[in-house]
């Protein structure tokens, strides 16, 4: 099968890119999406329709987005075959035309493919998980406070040890590995590692952290926030983590000279007061840095983090603010972005039109900011919330809400899409 009919017979166009990475966005842009496995045409339904009544009452017809379906997981095997969950054809319209969004992707533990999310990230470039974390009020959380929770955590995706580069305990890959391992080791003085160990290996470079760090302090900047967070396992892992922190403040110096200060020197130089319009650079330690997200929440603005820290952070910030149904995600490069729900595909409720939209309505609202189309993003953020303030949620809200009404997920949508119209 080829590309699917609807790109083929699409009237918009593609969203194109200027030097510094930002996107150039049409008034009629085509915007693939990939409904996602399991809950994902249920919650793909639901926020297609917010985004469209979002832009709809927005512009008043002078926006319109053009969607067109491509494939990836159990849909694409169906059409394209079993070893084929990821088509070329896929990869090529999201590249083609620039700006993507998609639902959860089955990724199976042990055996079989490895994760699509990590490929889609790879195979596009798409080198920094932009993880965006906020209360919306009204949403139960497990934290006295979770309005003190408003951080933008920008996570390395390509690198570290989600490069998938490892092999099995015993195999020839590994014992040939460990054995030059080995050999170094000795030579150092050092205990040799198990022969019968499964070996991975956990790349970090300097070129994808300083683009990462890169990306961070532009969103600090220009969302005037008022420090980046460096978050590292450096006294550990001294020669990737430690060297994620040292290539961070790096760029921060060499490029930022003038808008940045180390958190060190904000204290020797000005006694601790952050100049207007200076974002401040400092790093903590990834396990101490749960904590302070707990506990200071407030402190922080933007987290720039390698793959696995990142990964653990921002679903731990998550939590703190209501979990994963409420929390949004992008997938962003040079050329190129894919905005996707955060949580799994929760199988065993696919098709019964029960779960959660707001990871992926939430998201959608974050590529529309993306783009430059505020005025429909605060829209939904508005209605959204005025809608769980009405007691209209979904069943995982309603379980912990006094005196709410447990919807259906479309129904939550339409809801958000009634209070839009009284906007």
């Amino acid at each position: 099968m080829n590309e699917p009919q609807k790109e083929r017979n699409s009237t918009g166009h593609g969203i194109s890119w200027g030097e510094k990475g930002e996107p150039i966005v049409p008034s009629d842009p085509v915007i693939p999406f990939i409904e996602g496995d399991g809950i994902g045409p249920d919650i793909w339904y639901a926020a297609r329709m917010v985004l469209d009544s979002a832009v709809k009452v927005g512009y008043q017809g002078v926006r319109k987005i053009e969607w067109i379906e491509v494939f990836a997981g159990e849909k694409a095997q169906q059409i394209y075959g079993q070893d084929n969950p990821l088509p070329k054809e896929t990869l090529d319209a999201i590249s083609r035309f620039g700006v993507a969004i998609k639902g959860p992707l089955t990724t199976p533990v042990g055996g079989g493919f490895r994760s699509l999310n990590v490929a889609l990230r790879q195979a596009l470039d798409l080198y920094a998980c932009v993880r965006p974390v906020k209360y919306y009020k009204g949403v139960p959380a497990p934290v006295s406070h979770p309005e003190r929770v408003d951080v933008v955590i920008y996570r390395e995706n390509t690198e570290d040890v989600y490069a998938g580069i490892e092999w099995r305990g015993g195999s020839s890959g590994a014992l040939e590995v460990l054995k030059v391992v080995n050999r170094l080791l000795g030579a150092e003085g050092k205990t040799a590692v198990s022969s019968d160990s499964a070996i991975g290996i956990k790349p970090m470079s300097e070129v994808n952290t300083r683009r990462l760090v890169r990306r961070a302090i532009r969103c600090a900047l220009e969302q005037n926030r008022e420090s980046v967070t460096l978050v590292h396992k450096g006294n550990i892992m001294k020669y990737t983590e430690g060297a994620f922190r040292d290539w961070g403040y790096k760029v921060a110096k060499e490029e930022f000279r003038d808008l940045t200060i180390s958190e060190k020197d904000l204290f020797e130089r000005y006694d601790g007061k952050r100049p207007d319009g200076i974002v401040v650079i400092k790093d903590r330690i990834a396990d101490a840095m749960f904590q302070q997200l707990l506990l200071r929440p407030e402190e922080y603005d933007v987290i720039a983090a390698p793959n696995l820290n990142g990964d653990y952070l921002s679903d731990a910030a998550a939590a703190q603010v209501g979990g994963l149904g409420m929390a949004p995600g992008a997938n962003i490069g040079d050329r190129c972005a894919l905005f996707e729900a955060t949580h799994g595909t929760a199988p065993k409720y696919a098709g019964m039109d029960k779960v959660n939209p707001g990871s992926l309505i939430l998201s959608g609202v974050e590529m529309l900011r993306f783009m430059g189309w505020k005025d429909a993003a605060d829209l939904i953020v508005s209605a959204m919330t005025e809608t769980i303030a009405q007691g209209i949620v979904t069943y995982d809200l309603a379980r912990q809400l006094k005196g709410s009404r447990e919807v259906k997920c479309s129904r939550f949508a339409s809801a958000i899409c009634e209070n839009m119209g009284k906007k």
